[in-house]
């Protein structure tokens, strides 16, 4: 009897087990079969959230397009030119920097007897007040004798030009017209690189064209475009046209104006210049104001700084401007900037290089007090210095300086792009970037792609030596340059008559 009670028991205590532990594979097995009913599920929920976003992305550039569109304008120019005969190219393979359908170093011509005719050009440009002040590229209506604006909703109009700036290619035209929709300027300290970014423009004569992008890069000096740079690169589709036209953030703010593009088929490459918004501000007040640019001046010779160079100075990155020369009495000299200096900060700004400096110095309104932080044989010092007016001997702008218009010469900065694709090392002069036909440069024997080392017999490095040093040739009419075309050096002696 108790033998079978036992057998009893132990039968229970078998089953039992084994029946719970069913129900626990049931459950699982259950849960796992609504885990695997529930996964498409999920993944369709997914996929559609992806969806929604894309089409809500696609809708905010929709209506960023719809507001910014109306005040991107159409700007035509017309001028009389002269031709002497074929063209001429300075490079053998074009410059890789096109200004929207104007090449960066003009084009020349063979002698050949004088040919005047009409020339048309086209860019773009956007509304900023609703009375009609227009913003646009000074490479768009240089030289231009007649300007028309053709508004989105078809109206045509002749243009005024207020003032040009050919130093940051910014000019402003004025319309007589009233409530015109106007474009909101926004603030291009603020942007990201990785932003999302609109072009709007006319590339090819194909008005209100819309390309979207984001902001690639920022800050970009060097670049040899113009004189002061601090371009936004945006890889939002750029063309010839494209000229003067705004970069716009998904607010509807512009927060640049495309310039210009790397290019080397003449076509958009993926890479775009857009000039700061913050930078045409302080230009564009100028301009209505005056009808012309006065630029803030430091008085120091500055130049870049190599690694080689950082280390002997006791610096961990070559970062900031190395101060070689100071001159007298200037904003520098009062203020104690010294030779040797280092000017790592401006006005609490880092500063990264020669060009950024440049900048921020010209931008900055004369009279205006700024504290300037330099590294002074390993130690940091802050000095308070009250900016200049630039001298007009170093207001020198590609092109517009007389004497340089006399000699038939146009040069510019040595960038690192230049200095690499002529085999020049950087800070070794001023590059010829035209030579006017029948002109005294040219029969002097000067081509565009020169490097002007010396003048007068003084060692130039950048534009401003180059001007200081041009100074006494502008009272004797006479100039000596030392040139260097690739691996060859002369003198050349030129007099005007």
């Amino acid at each position: 009897m108790q033998f079978l009670l036992v057998l009893i028991l132990l039968f229970s205590f078998v089953v039992s087990p084994c029946k719970a532990s069913s129900s626990i594979l049931d459950e699982i097995f259950k849960i796992k079969k609504v885990e695997e009913k529930a996964a498409p599920q999920n993944q369709a929920l997914e996929d559609q959230e992806a969806v929604d976003l894309a089409l809500k992305l696609s809708k905010a550039f929709a209506q960023v397009a719809k507001k910014a569109g109306p005040a991107v304008v159409f700007v035509q120019v017309e001028k009389v030119v002269v031709r002497r005969g074929p063209v001429l190219e300075p490079f053998p393979f074009g410059s890789p920097f096109d200004f929207f359908g104007e090449d960066f170093f003009e084009r020349f011509f063979r002698h050949r007897f004088p040919r005047k005719f009409r020339q048309m050009g086209a860019g773009s440009g956007f509304i900023i007040s609703e009375d009609g002040y227009i913003l646009t590229n000074n490479h768009v209506v240089a030289d231009a004798d007649k300007v028309k604006v053709k508004l989105a909703d078809g109206r045509e109009f002749e243009a005024k030009i207020v003032g040009t700036d050919p130093a940051s290619d910014v000019a402003v035209l004025k319309i007589d017209a009233h409530n015109l929709p106007v474009l909101p300027l926004g603030d291009s300290d603020k942007i990201q690189v990785g932003e999302w970014v609109l072009a709007i423009g006319n590339p090819f004569g194909l008005t209100q064209t819309v390309t979207v992008g984001v902001i690639s890069a920022k800050g970009r000096s060097g670049v040899g475009i113009t004189d002061y740079e601090d371009f936004i690169q945006t890889d939002a589709a750029i063309n010839p046209g494209n000229s003067g036209g705004p970069l716009v953030n998904l607010k509807g703010e512009a927060v640049g104006m495309n310039t210009a593009i790397f290019t080397r088929s003449g076509g958009y490459m993926g890479i775009g210049f857009a000039i700061p918004i913050n930078m045409v501000k302080i230009i564009t007040q100028q301009l209505i104001k005056t009808g012309k640019v006065t630029r803030g001046w430091l008085g120091v010779v500055i130049q870049e700084l190599n690694e080689d160079l950082a280390k002997s100075f006791g610096l961990e990155r070559p970062e900031g401007a190395l101060v070689t020369e100071v001159a007298e009495d200037s904003p520098a000299a009062r203020a104690g900037l010294k030779p040797g200096d280092i000017i790592v900060e401006y006005n609490g700004k880092p500063v990264k290089n020669v060009a950024e400096l440049r900048t921020m110095v010209a931008l900055t309104p004369p009279g205006t007090k700024v504290k300037i932080t330099v590294i002074r044989k390993g130690k940091q010092k802050v000095l308070e210095v009250t900016i200049g007016t630039q001298p007009q001997s170093l207001a020198l702008m590609t092109g517009q300086d007389e004497f340089l218009k006399k000699l038939g010469l146009e040069v510019r900065p040595l960038t690192p792009e230049l200095a690499e694709q002529f085999g020049y090392g950087v800070n070794e002069g001023v590059i010829i970037a035209g030579v006017a036909p029948e002109s005294p440069a040219a029969m002097a024997g000067l081509k565009p792609g020169m490097l002007i080392e010396e003048v007068n017999h003084q060692k130039v490095h950048n534009m401003e030596e180059f001007a200081r040093a041009l100074a006494q040739s502008k009272k004797t009419g006479r100039v000596l340059f030392l040139v260097r075309d690739r691996d060859f050096r002369r003198y050349v002696a030129i007099r005007l008559k």
